[in-house]
C-alpha cells in the first residue's frame, strides 16, 4: 500500500509542479510509511502554538510498535474499496478528513490511556475544530473503518466500533443525558451507519446491521438487520453473507 502511495506521489508530483513541495514534505522525503502517515497528519493539524515538527514527532513515537500504522493501512484499504470517488490511496492520504480525524484519534487514544488525557482532549478538540469530526479519545475503535465525508461525526466517550464499519456524515453516537459510565453505543463488526443517523445510549448495534439514513435509534438492533424510522424498527432481514458496510448500499 505504502509503495503505491509513494509511485502515486512522485507521478502527481511531476504531473502537478505546484504539488511537488507538498507532496515532497508529506510523503517523498520520508523512507517509512509511519513518517509519511505522521508527517501528513502533522500538516494538517499543526498551529502556530502547536508546531509540525513536534506533532510529526509525537505522532511517529506513537506509532512504533506498528498499531496505529497497520489499523491506518486497512483504513485506507476500505475507503479505497467501498468509495467510487476514493480510488487513490495517496488522495486519502493527503485530502480525506475522515481519515485524518480517525488517525489522530488513534494517536490521541494512546495518549489518553498513558495518562496523558490533556494532550489526547487537545489534539482531538483540534481536529474536531479543522476535520468536523469529533471522536473522544477513550472511544475504542477497531480498523477497516471508513468516515465517508465525515463532516459532523460524533462518536461518544465510551463508544466501541467494531472492525469494517462505515459511517456517513453528521452521524451521532451519543448518550441519552447526564448519565455518567458506560453511556454509548457498541458498534460491531461489518455495520453501516447511514447519512444523519442518531444512536443512543449503551445499545448494541449487532454485527453486519444497516442503520438507514435518516434513523433514530435508541434500543439495540440484531446481527443482519436493516433499521430505518424514528424512532427505529426493523424493516429488513439481511442474508448471514451480506456486509453492509463494505456494500455500500443506501437503500432500504
Amino acid at each position: 500500500m505504502w509503495d503505491r502511495i509513494r509511485g502515486e506521489a512522485f507521478a502527481l508530483a511531476e504531473a502537478e509542479p505546484l504539488l511537488s513541495m507538498r507532496l515532497s514534505h508529506r510523503i517523498l522525503q520520508w523512507s517509512t510509511p509511519a513518517h509519511m502517515l505522521a508527517a501528513s497528519l502533522a500538516a494538517r493539524l499543526a498551529s502556530s502554538d502547536l508546531p509540525e515538527t513536534a506533532l510529526r514527532e509525537l505522532f511517529v513515537t506513537e506509532m512504533a510498535d506498528g498499531g496505529i500504522l497497520a489499523a491506518a493501512t486497512r483504513d485506507i484499504a476500505a475507503v479505497i474499496g467501498r468509495d467510487p470517488s476514493s480510488p487513490s490511496p495517496l488522495q486519502v492520504v493527503l485530502n480525506q478528513k475522515g481519515f485524518h480525524g480517525l488517525q489522530i484519534q488513534r494517536v490521541a487514544h494512546r495518549l489518553w490511556h498513558a495518562g496523558r488525557s490533556g494532550f489526547a482532549l487537545t489534539l482531538t478538540n483540534d481536529a474536531s475544530m479543522r476535520f468536523g469530526v469529533d471522536i473522544h479519545p477513550a472511544a475504542r475503535i477497531g480498523s477497516g473503518v471508513m468516515l465517508d465525508h465525515a463532516t459532523g461525526i460524533v462518536i461518544g466517550e465510551t463508544a466501541v466500533l467494531g472492525d469494517d464499519v462505515s459511517i456517513l456524515q453528521n452521524v451521532t453516537l451519543g448518550g441519552t443525558g447526564k448519565e455518567c459510565g458506560d453511556r454509548h453505543p457498541k458498534v460491531r463488526d461489518g455495520v453501516m451507519l447511514g447519512a444523519g443517523a442518531t444512536v443512543l445510549g449503551n445499545i448494541e448495534i449487532g454485527a453486519f446491521a444497516k442503520v438507514a439514513a435518516g434513523s433514530v435509534v435508541l434500543s439495540a438492533v440484531p446481527p443482519h438487520c436493516t433499521v430505518a424510522g424514528v424512532p427505529a424498527r426493523i424493516v429488513r432481514r439481511l442474508t448471514d453473507d451480506t456486509v453492509p458496510a463494505k456494500e455500500m448500499c443506501q437503500k432500504i
